[in-house]
């Protein structure tokens, strides 16, 4: 039995169930509810959360806001659930510490192996500490700014930079394959950890994240380039522009 915390937010009494069956035939019985925002945070005040599907518009208040409200609690894994698909509301969702968007009408399907996917990754990235009592510090170094893996930091001009995980693993994806060319899909697949499902806008939206913090002008970036046609790639060497 998976024992994973899943919160649902969403005051559509039908999405609501249609999630909780869904997510009990592929093994998660740890669900808990909510149709507003107060009882989204009473919820994983009271019970934690590993994993919230977080729909944007709420009777009380905007979903939003609340992701902001919910990181003050933890650091789930926090998946937007919205019919608004601008490029604005996007934007707003990962600025607020979202990790991921997916927009209505969906398949639940997908919710699950988005979650699975997720939930393969932390596993995965949690491994090698666990076998070992020694971590190696590994130490990426890309002029103005260094990512240290061990640390799960980004320094940049000598200053630790604040860096959300989701933000941290695709920068240190890139990291260990410098100078090589990926497509969205390719990224997706490899940092998210599911094939074919992903939003080119979760990645393009991550991609400009990293380049506000490691970049002196994200509108002209010299390290994180766009390959027009064919995705993006991280040079060592910065290319003046």
């Amino acid at each position: 039995m998976n024992m994973n915390k899943i919160v649902i937010v969403d005051d559509e009494p039908s999405i609501v169930k249609m999630l909780q069956l869904v997510l009990q035939k592929e093994g998660f019985h740890q669900l808990y509810t909510a149709g507003t925002c107060q009882e989204a945070l009473d919820t994983i005040a009271r019970n934690g959360a590993d994993i919230v599907l977080l729909d944007v518009m709420l009777p009380d208040g905007s979903g939003f806001e609340l992701c902001s409200q919910i990181r003050q609690l933890g650091n789930p894994h926090i998946l937007f659930l919205t019919a608004k698909v601008s490029d604005l509301d996007v934007l707003t969702g990962f600025a607020m510490g979202g990790d991921d968007y997916i927009t209505k009408p969906f398949n639940p399907l997908e919710i699950a192996a988005r979650i699975k996917a997720r939930l393969r990754r932390i596993d995965e990235i949690g491994k090698p500490a666990a076998r070992s009592n020694t971590v190696a510090q590994t130490v990426y170094s890309y002029g103005r700014f260094q990512l240290n893996e061990a640390a799960g930091e980004l320094l940049v001009d000598g200053a630790v930079v604040t860096c959300p995980a989701q933000v941290f693993q695709l920068l240190l994806y890139f990291c260990k394959n410098p100078g090589i060319v990926f497509s969205k899909a390719q990224l997706y697949e490899a940092v998210w950890g599911i094939d074919g499902l992903g939003d080119d806008n979760t990645v393009m939206v991550h991609i400009r994240r990293i380049r506000e913090r490691i970049e002196h002008d994200p509108s002209l970036p010299t390290h994180l380039l766009t390959i027009r046609g064919l995705g993006y790639k991280l040079v060592k060497e910065p290319i003046n522009v």
